[in-house]
């Protein structure tokens, strides 16, 4: 009878350890734990500490609220251009709803990869084969935007999608090789063709500017030899007028008539003695006896000849 006893306490302290694991439960932080009571929803537990009913309540659904990455399978998509090309991409999403995610689709990770790989393919298939390594951004947001629509209706927010790889077939990358070859020596010739240009350019407008600064030197040596010249005439012109004053200022000074004549026969003198030496013809006064006469056709003998 004791053994019996002892065994009934056994198994009413296993019971109780049982009852008190069923009915308190602990949820991790940033996780929901979906309850059901007698087979129907009946609440989402938080984080913490919970207590449910045991053998009545039961823990139907366990939710990470955590930001989930999700593979989604490398496929083949055709473009706009019909060129084959396989992409494959990464989704992020997360749950935001746990009774939605729990009981809006029957695998909601499944179904969201199967939206992102139709919508996918709809959106390749709208663009040329140029465009779509060129709008990556455009495809990763067209994605989002059509998946988070419906999956709103599963308790699920997505929130980026990235695209991996775009893979065309190899005669395609080919193409592009030779395209990308060929785009970059036109440009190699082109920047050589400018920077010819550029020389040539460089060239003329040197020589124009050394042609204006010889114009320009040229110009002010002219200017300087006119102002040179006229500083001359004009020094000579001074001097001249200067002794022509001081001749007529000594000529009327007492015997300063005298000593003009003087002067005068001295020069007529000499000019006869240089016609003596040249076959030149001059005519003489017919009166040599009378001074006046012969001073005054020295006088004019002597204006004849050129000055030295």
């Amino acid at each position: 009878m004791e053994i019996s006893f002892g065994s009934l306490s056994i198994v009413l302290f296993i019971i109780a350890v049982v009852f008190v694991i069923k009915t308190i439960n602990v949820v991790p932080q940033q996780h929901a734990w979906v309850v059901e009571r007698l087979g129907k929803y009946h609440a989402t537990l938080g984080p913490g500490l919970n207590i449910v009913l045991p053998f009545i309540d039961r823990i139907a659904y366990k939710h990470s609220l955590k930001e989930i990455p999700l593979d989604v399978p490398s496929q083949v998509c055709i473009t706009k251009d019909n060129t084959q090309l396989q992409v494959d991409g990464i989704l992020y999403f997360q749950v935001t709803d746990a009774m939605r995610a729990s009981y809006g689709s029957s695998n909601y990770i499944a179904a969201i990869t199967q939206l992102a790989q139709t919508t996918l393919r709809s959106v390749i298939g709208r663009m040329e084969l140029d465009k779509t390594f060129e709008e990556r951004d455009h495809i990763n947001k067209a994605i989002v935007s059509a998946i988070d629509e419906s999956a709103a209706n599963w308790g699920v927010k997505v929130l980026r999608y990235e695209i991996k790889d775009l893979t065309p077939p190899n005669e395609i990358l080919h193409a592009m090789q030779a395209q990308i070859t060929a785009e970059r020596e036109k440009r190699a010739l082109i920047a050589a063709s400018e920077g010819r240009r550029q020389e040539q350019i460089n060239i003329a407008s040197g020589e124009r500017e050394a042609s204006i600064a010889r114009s320009e030197g040229e110009k002010q040596a002219a200017i300087n030899r006119a102002q040179g010249e006229a500083a001359a005439i004009l020094s000579i012109a001074e001097a001249s007028a200067e002794a022509i004053r001081k001749t007529a200022g000594a000529i009327r000074e007492p015997g300063g008539a005298d000593a003009v004549n003087l002067k005068v026969a001295e020069q007529y003198v000499d000019a006869f003695a240089k016609l003596a030496k040249t076959n030149n013809s001059i005519i003489v006064p017919a009166n040599l006896g009378d001074i006046s006469t012969l001073i005054a056709s020295a006088m004019q003998v002597a204006k004849a000849q050129p000055k030295v």
